[in-house]
């Protein structure tokens, strides 16, 4: 499992600023949140407009106590606590959780819980997407916990700088991990480093990462810090967050209710620590207490309390996700020695046999740069299975003949937060450059109002905009460098909001595209060659209705700046999506897999096999076989509602099988063919003044050959 620079999926801290003014009134009072004057942040009418989690990852962010507001120091230390309104506790009116006291009423006679815990209230929310490795999806609800508890983790060199976290103690991996993104917010000193990493999926994979030294945890409620040894950056920690034990979980326990009050509840911040068993200290048990056979039991340790084990009396053991951890960790050093040491050994090997090499290891040796592996060498992840697992459960053929596709989300259904003003921001910079831009106004306005019509977008009805589920992708208009005439709405998929994005909860899937070098190669076979387009490919494929409030955006009707802004919808999958690649070309397979029966063989394969993503390109062996190819192709696609169109051929009797209007060039002879570009098909494919050598030597010759693949790698 290859590494990659990680996707933002951790809590971000929101960089706000405080406005602070000049007065000889020594009275005036200024709220950090609307900036204004007469009023504390607890009495903000602002502040208790928005979502709960806003107003708390405002106050971390503004580093504010949890008990009055005030910076400078944390709520367990807070003489001057605030008494909330609605509860009367020892915590503000506007970090009020209305959920965590309707649980609290069926908690028996706990102890009184410290001030750290009205701050963990406060910080409960929703759960936040996790992208998981090494799971086996089943039908059955989560009822296992495991050891996965709440910890501040902080440099030696910013010790005051922390970031809540939840770690995994894990006895079975000798090697600690952080999530990349949580090492980014951490004052730290870092290596890039290779490790052999082996797991119960792949076997000595070699990964790049980062080396982290000089890392300290804590407790969530505790202030001894026990000193991680060197950690190592991952893009995710494989962990379930349905086995994070809570409260909840020992309330269901007779041998485990005197813990309720020293669980947290869940908190909204991601697994983001992995702790082996080389750091004992953490991993070391100071109680135990267990139940009967075949109950779960408690440990202590310095960092809390966890609970491991099936978390409900019902015995139902077929978890929704198993997660299996077993990691071996090598740190692969470089090879090359310095040079002293070098000097200082030499070695004199003297042969007397030289091994002959024959036509087949000539030829093979050739033909290596032009292979392609009809399996690829890397192992397929879990999250390319789930993938998988969700795009043939949920393809379905609609009534119009179209294919639609759900959104592969991570987890099913992911809450995100209300983005819609983030939107509107976005927006109101698109409507300043519309309105100083006359040519970007109307190519912008006839690409959406074409989009409308063709039934790709849809205004949304007046009796959804409440929808809970919803996100707002903000776009803007970009031109083709050769096509300055036309203009592309690109739909940001990863604008991020509260720390996160669309496509942070969307799965990419694995690499369906045809490897470039293959479809060539299988391009240059035959003598009549072929080359068309899918129209419109990513918008051939629907998105089900359930997943389309997802896809929201604002505009305005008809194009009037003067108007206030609709909110629409798209139907189909998008461009700048993560997910949206992988789901055509699997679209694309899947019409071409339901043809095997209807349609010959070399019709089938050229679908499957000649399409690198959009550009499909063929050679046969004659013209009745290209004709026949066309044909059926283009009915093959039909099945799908697909069209494949601009038709190119260096045979005119094939050219001539389509509307001349619809292909760019007749067949071209060998004279011809040396004072052209061979064929002007897809953009790919294209170069003006190709550069063709009239000397006969050998390397010019191949620098000739290699200028009419190049073309293809610059403009893809």
């Amino acid at each position: 499992m290859e590494i990659s620079k990680p996707k933002q999926l951790c809590n971000q801290v929101i960089q706000a600023k405080m406005l602070t003014t000049n007065s000889y009134n020594t009275n005036t009072v200024t709220c950090p949140f609307c900036k204004r004057n007469g009023h504390i942040l607890d009495k903000c009418f602002k502040i208790t407009e928005t979502p709960l989690q806003d107003r708390i990852k405002f106050a971390q962010a503004e580093k504010l106590c949890f008990g009055c507001l005030e910076r400078g120091h944390r709520s367990k230390k807070c003489d001057k606590k605030s008494t909330c309104e609605k509860c009367q506790k020892r915590h503000p009116t506007c970090l009020h959780n209305d959920a965590f006291i309707e649980r609290n009423r069926v908690i028996p006679a706990v102890s009184e819980k410290s001030p750290d815990d009205d701050e963990a209230d406060a910080e409960e929310g929703d759960k936040p997407s996790v992208a998981i490795s090494n799971r086996v999806t089943q039908a059955t609800s989560s009822t296992l916990t495991s050891s996965i508890l709440p910890v501040w983790v902080s440099s030696k060199n910013d010790p005051d700088r922390e970031v809540l976290v939840y770690a995994l103690l894990d006895s079975q991996s000798d090697t600690s991990f952080i999530l990349d993104e949580v090492a980014q917010g951490l004052d730290t000193n870092k290596s890039k480093v290779n490790l052999r990493l082996s797991t119960m999926s792949t076997k000595s994979t070699v990964i790049p990462c980062d080396k982290l030294v000089n890392l300290q945890v804590r407790g969530y409620n505790d202030e001894k810090r026990i000193t991680l040894p060197p950690v190592y950056t991952r893009e995710f920690i494989p962990v379930n967050r349905s086995h994070i034990p809570t409260s909840e979980t020992a309330l269901k326990w007779p041998h485990l209710e005197k813990l309720a009050d020293k669980l947290p509840p869940l908190l909204e911040c991601e697994v983001g620590l992995l702790i082996g068993y080389n750091c004992q200290q953490a991993l070391l048990p100071r109680k135990v207490l267990a139940g009967k056979e075949n109950q779960p039991y408690a440990q202590l340790t310095d960092l809390g309390w966890s609970i491991v084990g099936c978390s409900s009396q019902s015995q139902n053991h077929n978890d929704v996700i198993g997660t299996s951890h077993r990691i071996i960790v090598c740190e692969v050093f470089p090879v090359s020695q310095p040079a002293v040491e070098l000097k200082q050994q030499v070695h004199f090997e003297c042969r007397t046999e030289v091994k002959e090499a024959s036509p087949t290891d000539v030829i093979k040796a050739l033909e290596s740069d032009f292979s392609e592996h009809a399996i690829d060498d890397n192992p397929v992840s879990q999250e390319d299975i789930l993938f998988m697992s969700k795009m043939t459960k949920g393809i379905k053929q609609k009534n119009d003949g179209h294919y639609e596709l759900p959104l592969p989300f991570k987890t099913d259904n992911p809450n995100l937060p209300n983005n819609k003003q983030s939107a509107e921001h976005r927006l109101s910079s698109l409507e300043r450059r519309l309105k100083r831009d006359e040519k970007y106004y109307k190519d912008y306005f006839k690409f959406m109002n074409d989009i409308i019509t063709r039934g790709d977008a849809e205004k949304v009805p007046e009796h959804e905009l409440n929808n809970k589920t919803a996100w707002y992708i903000p776009h803007h208009g970009v031109y083709h460098p050769h096509k300055p005439e036309k203009i592309r709405v690109v739909f940001d998929c990863s604008a991020h909001f509260q720390g996160t994005s669309l496509n942070d909860h969307l799965l990419t899937g694995p690499d369906l595209t045809n490897t470039l070098v293959g479809v060539l190669c299988r391009f240059r076979k035959g003598l009549v060659a072929i080359m068309c387009d899918v129209e419109r490919m990513f918008h051939q494929f629907h998105v089900i209705k359930e997943h389309q409030d997802y896809l929201r955006f604002l505009s305005w009707d008809k194009g009037n700046l003067n108007s206030e802004p609709s909110v629409y919808r798209m139907k189909v999958h998008l461009f700048g999506a993560a997910s949206s690649p992988g789901c055509c070309n699997f679209g694309l397979k899947h019409i071409s897999s339901q043809g095997r029966n209807k349609f010959s063989k070399e019709t089938v394969e050229f679908i499957q096999r000649g399409f690198y993503v959009d550009d499909g390109l063929t050679s046969v062996t004659s013209t009745a076989k290209a004709i026949q190819l066309v044909k059926e192709s283009r009915e093959l696609c039909k099945t799908g509602n697909l069209h494949l169109h601009k038709f190119v051929s260096n045979n005119k009797e094939v050219s001539s099988v389509e509307n001349p209007a619809d292909h760019a060039s007749m067949g071209l002879n060998a004279a011809q063919l040396k004072e052209s570009n061979w064929l002007k098909g897809p953009d790919f494919l294209w170069k003006k003044d190709l550069p063709i050598k009239k000397e006969k030597l050998k390397g010019q010759i191949l620098n000739s050959v290699q200028v009419m693949h190049t073309p293809c790698i610059q403009n893809k």
